[in-house]
């Protein structure tokens, strides 16, 4: 199997040392360089203790120009914060080695939403063409060339695979979706805000971002690629009291009388292929996928009411953040798709 030269840039925060963790038990992936700004200097195993035996003299550096070149990176990973990964991704996308950004600033495909949703103008929209939106499950061929890969939101990845099947099946209507979703507290990132303190998430459980999410562009447009026609919904996202893991509820009409065994049926064949899907006949739960790449999906059908409601379960920093992003960089890399991942959950 070949060896690809790896560069984690933002290796410090949880998307980064998630990476490093995947990367570990890797074949192909050969981390030799993992950058932090805010941590330069401070030992790999330092910060993540966890990390120590896969990482023990390996230490996080600043970002300067030219190191992709000067360490011959045949893949770098982009673990920053939303809108910090444009004038790297400048540098670095030669169109020979990969690039994969974890951040937002090429997931959208219209330069006009992200004035509106990140409050900042795009400044380089020509590349927004060239990503390849890294969801193997909706987008597998076009990630076969990519050499520049945008991985999803991880509120967008639950939320695509608890609704994509039934949408591209048209069974589902597509206006008047709700997306009710609750994800754990690294969702917010490494660095402590007033809002992830133990004393201000341990025992509450909140909404935020109410009716203007920024990851609520991103659903419609996967939504309305695989319904053919512009998809609407309604997102509000929860923070929950647990680490990892995000659950969506997703509330949608019928287009016509459909049953449970029904709906479940086009999600099983839908992803009947799927190595990191698993459809249940019982409600996903966060902790039986805790630590690996899988999406649990299932879906249910009221006649009482008249909704169908789907729902999705991931762990936020493996399918829904880093672990998706391996599995996008195995298919542009040729490697098998579940090189280095895996779909078992670790419990208890």
């Amino acid at each position: 199997m070949a060896s690809f030269r790896v560069g984690i840039v933002g290796a410090s925060g949880f998307t980064g040392a998630e990476l490093l963790r995947i990367a570990a038990g890797h074949p192909a992936l050969d981390v030799v360089l993992a950058t932090g700004d805010s941590q330069a200097g401070t030992r790999v195993a330092d910060l993540y203790p966890s990390l120590a035996a896969a990482y023990p003299d390996l230490t996080f550096e600043p970002w300067t120009a030219g190191l992709a070149d000067e360490l011959g990176l045949d893949v770098v990973f982009l673990g920053l914060p939303h809108g910090t990964s444009q004038p790297i991704v400048a540098e670095v996308h030669d169109g020979k080695r990969l690039v994969v950004d974890l951040g937002a600033d090429f997931r959208l495909k219209d330069p006009t939403l992200y004035p509106r949703w990140y409050g900042a103008e795009h400044t380089i929209p020509n590349l927004l063409d060239e990503a390849v939106y890294g969801l193997p499950e909706l987008f597998r061929e076009d990630l076969r060339t990519a050499r520049l890969i945008a991985t999803p939101g991880c509120y967008v990845t639950t939320a695509t695979m608890a609704l994509a099947p039934l949408l591209a099946a048209g069974v589902v209507e597509r206006s008047g979706i709700v997306v009710d979703a609750a994800s754990g507290v690294s969702g917010a990132g490494r660095p402590p805000k007033p809002t992830n303190t133990f004393n201000a998430v341990d025992e509450n459980f909140e909404a935020y971002g109410l009716l203007d999410h920024r990851h609520t562009p991103e659903i419609e447009q996967n939504l309305t690629h695989v319904a053919g026609s512009g998809v609407q919904v309604l997102f509000t996202p929860h923070l929950a009291p647990m680490n990892r893991g995000i659950l969506a509820t997703c509330y949608a009409r019928p287009t016509a009388s459909i049953t449970t065994d029904e709906a479940r049926a086009i999600m099983r064949k839908a992803y009947a292929e799927e190595p990191f899907v698993v459809v249940t006949d019982r409600p996903p739960s966060t902790k039986a996928t805790l630590g690996s790449n899988a999406v649990h999906v299932t879906a249910y059908s009221d006649e009482r009411t008249g909704w169908v409601v789907a729902l999705a379960a991931l762990d936020n920093l493996t399918k829904g953040a880093s672990g998706g992003a391996v599995q996008a960089a195995n298919v542009a890399l040729g490697l098998a798709e579940t090189t280095g991942l895996t779909a078992a959950g670790l419990y208890p």
